[in-house]
């Protein structure tokens, strides 16, 4: 099933012109919060945003999971999906340089995805309504506390 999900997350990631694609298996290390890491980064954060809809569209569509946490999309510079095993990062190009996730993982066994995705049905295919909904909430949010800070700095 983890060959599945993974399959499900790479393609998506190419589909949408993900770079650098790679998966670091997490279980050798025992330590490790998840089984696996699948890693990508775009040049710019409207991409970073799209690949990380088609994962989540693409995760629902064919597997029929849904993401259990997810953090960034409040700014679109890295976003991470948590699908329990399976942790998913989408960086813009130059956070993925600056924190260098691979290299603290580095003891782990490392696959590289280049192969174009496998062609899709457009028939099946579940709407992102979603991840949008769940974008605007992740803003309303943001927003709340925001607001909440200025009101705890005014007193």
């Amino acid at each position: 099933m983890e060959n599945k999900i993974l399959e499900v997350i790479t393609d998506a990631m190419l589909e949408k012109k993900g770079k650098n694609v790679v998966s670091l298996d997490l279980r050798p290390i025992g330590t490790a919060i998840s089984d696996y890491f699948v890693v990508c980064n775009a040049d710019s954060t409207t991409a970073v945003a799209a690949i990380a809809d088609n994962i989540l569209g693409r995760m629902q569509e064919k597997l029929g999971k849904k993401v259990l946490r997810m953090q960034g999309l409040e700014n679109d510079f890295w976003i991470i999906l948590d699908y329990g095993d399976v942790v998913v990062h989408v960086f813009l190009t130059e956070y993925r340089a600056f924190y260098r996730l691979e290299d603290l993982w580095a003891d782990s066994p490392r696959k590289e995805y280049t192969d174009e995705p496998k062609p899709v049905e457009e028939t099946s295919r579940v709407k992102t309504k979603a991840s949008s909904k769940v974008r605007a909430s992740a803003r309303r949010i943001s927003r709340r506390e925001e607001r909440a800070a200025e009101k705890a700095s005014e007193k």
